[in-house]
């Protein structure tokens, strides 16, 4: 191919990803002509629609629709995602044909104070745009009240500013990290002020595919495919083939109050997830290790579904 089409949303961090695939393919085809064409969503359109009512309401695809339409018309040859918007099955015709290398996929606490979670105050307020964030926050600490917020990154931290009421919020650190922000010290310096970064690695659970980028395509473009693949990266992309064959299994998309973390070991992949049912009901947990994606995937869905 001499040149290729990228697809992506208008947002910041959308363009930040897109940017990194651009680079990486730059790297490995130097003559390429590579072209970005930009959408905007229903998701980035209805920003006062709660993600779990849009969930219920039939809203899979809520961020990816409109690209994934757009890859069936011929009018992009490649949609890049946060592979954590995708919903668990592809549309058919299409296929993720390759990931780039994962970013951490911590969440982290920002605050206007250095504090971690079990510092802060009793029944504090905490703004998220996720249900899997919300559920293992009030599960850790049920006095936290959660409120929840959309918008972008600028957003959140603007009205984390304005809000005295309101003591933190949560968000990813591999966002943050993509926008160009350092959080190697700890803090936060933005337009809106300056606050305070605590990982939560050791107390949330990231979601499905967080911190990874999804490249996908339309299966009958053998060509698209094989550029694509050029610049998979293999070790993300094992690892990610098992969290997206938990959410088949699960029959879930990417508003399931699930947190998953895999890691690749010599020979075989280990999986540990939380799973939220019922909003007074314990989660169930449950970890494994097996030889492939699919097969650790399957035992621990064996596991949650045995609880």
């Amino acid at each position: 191919m001499k040149s290729i089409i990228l697809g992506t949303r208008a947002s910041a961090l959308a363009v930040a990803q897109v940017e990194l695939t651009t680079k990486a393919l730059a790297a490995a085809f130097p003559a390429m002509q590579i072209e970005r064409r930009e959408f905007v969503t229903r998701g980035d359109k209805k920003l006062d629609l709660s993600l779990l009512r849009a969930n219920e309401a039939g809203g899979k695809g809520l961020f990816t629709k409109e690209l994934e339409d757009a890859l069936l018309n011929g009018s992009i040859d490649v949609a890049v995602h946060s592979l954590k918007d995708l919903p668990g099955h592809n549309p058919p015709g299409l296929d993720i044909t390759a990931v780039l290398e994962r970013a951490p996929t911590a969440d982290v606490l920002i605050t206007k104070q250095p504090q971690t979670l079990l510092d802060l105050p009793q029944g504090v307020l905490l703004g998220t745009s996720s249900v899997r964030r919300a559920r293992q926050l009030q599960w850790r600490r049920p006095d936290v009240r959660v409120e929840e917020w959309r918008g972008n990154v600028q957003t959140r931290l603007r009205k984390l500013a304005e809000r005295d009421d309101v003591t933190g919020i949560i968000l990813a650190q591999a966002g943050l990290e993509r926008l160009g922000h350092d959080l190697s010290a700890g803090r936060l310096e933005t337009e809106h002020g300056k606050f305070y970064v605590t990982s939560l690695a050791e107390d949330l659970l990231p979601a499905i595919g967080q911190g990874a980028i999804a490249l996908q395509s339309r299966a009958d473009r053998a060509e698209v495919a094989a550029v694509l693949q050029k610049i998979d990266h293999r070790e993300t992309h094992l690892a990610i083939r098992a969290e997206r064959e938990l959410q088949r299994l699960l029959a879930g998309d990417c508003a399931l109050p699930v947190g998953v973390r895999t890691k690749l070991l010599p020979g075989g992949i280990a999986m540990r997830a939380i799973l939220f049912g019922p909003p007074d009901a314990p989660p169930k947990q449950a970890e494994a290790e097996a030889a492939t994606p699919e097969a650790v995937a399957a035992e621990v869905f064996a596991q949650l579904e045995q609880h």
